[in-house]
């Protein structure tokens, strides 16, 4: 299996036992796929919106600021890196989708509406307003986001038949290495490291997966 020593490290919180003990129940696996397949669409869409937003390179917010040191442009290097990365992820992610779907079609499992989830909401109410802390809180979401899915799949993997866990384990790689995309271009956009930033949003992920939640979901908390 590859190695998610890393993912581990960087999550506030491994996902609680009764968390994988729901999902493994048999009338939960539609659930778990169709909210996977969403999960799967959203992040290409937020790629493609990262790279439609800042494709120039320039910040539109009206409480820009030019001081501080605060940039109201993304330096070239910056620019392009960051759009060459997100347009790969949203390719990657867009495959996966078509791979979740084949493997609902198999299954016959119906595609349905599912509500989202509160997850992506608990971590977005932190994301600052003004560039480019807007941008750099957007990259830091992404990788908690990535994070927790390589975690849960790594956590599901051993409870599921041959397909899905083949499935699932392939799945690692790209997952960790789109993690390690939004940090380090977190970071380079900064101009250095984003660990205050990265605590705040740990404390809230941490409450989110540890903490009852309604609604069972890929990235929910603990079942109530």
């Amino acid at each position: 299996m590859i190695d998610i020593s890393h993912i581990l490290e960087f999550l506030p919180c491994p996902t609680p036992e009764v968390w994988v003990e729901e999902a493994r129940k048999p009338e939960n696996l539609s659930l778990i796929l169709i909210d996977h397949a969403n999960n799967e669409l959203k992040a290409a869409q937020s790629a493609i919106a990262i790279m439609s937003r800042y494709r120039t390179g320039q910040f539109a917010s009206a409480r820009d600021k030019n001081e501080g040191g605060i940039r109201r442009q993304l330096k070239p290097q910056d620019q392009f890196s960051l759009l060459n990365k997100m347009s790969r992820l949203a390719r990657e992610e867009l495959r996966h989708y078509e791979q979740v779907l084949a493997i609902m079609a198999r299954r016959n499992i119906t595609y349905t509406h599912l509500g989202a989830g509160r997850y992506a909401g608990q971590l977005s109410s932190v994301i600052r307003t003004f560039e480019p802390e807007k941008l750099i809180d957007t990259l830091i979401m992404g990788a908690f986001i990535e994070a927790r899915s390589c975690e849960r799949f790594a956590a599901l993997s051993p409870c599921l038949d041959d397909e899905l866990k083949k499935f699932y384990l392939s799945l690692l790689k790209s997952e960790s290495r789109h993690f390690q995309d939004y940090l380090t271009l977190a970071e380079a956009i900064n101009g250095g490291p984003v660990d205050d930033r990265v605590m705040l949003f740990a404390g809230i992920e941490q409450d989110t997966i540890e903490s009852p939640d309604p609604n069972f979901r890929f990235h929910s908390g603990i079942p109530a």
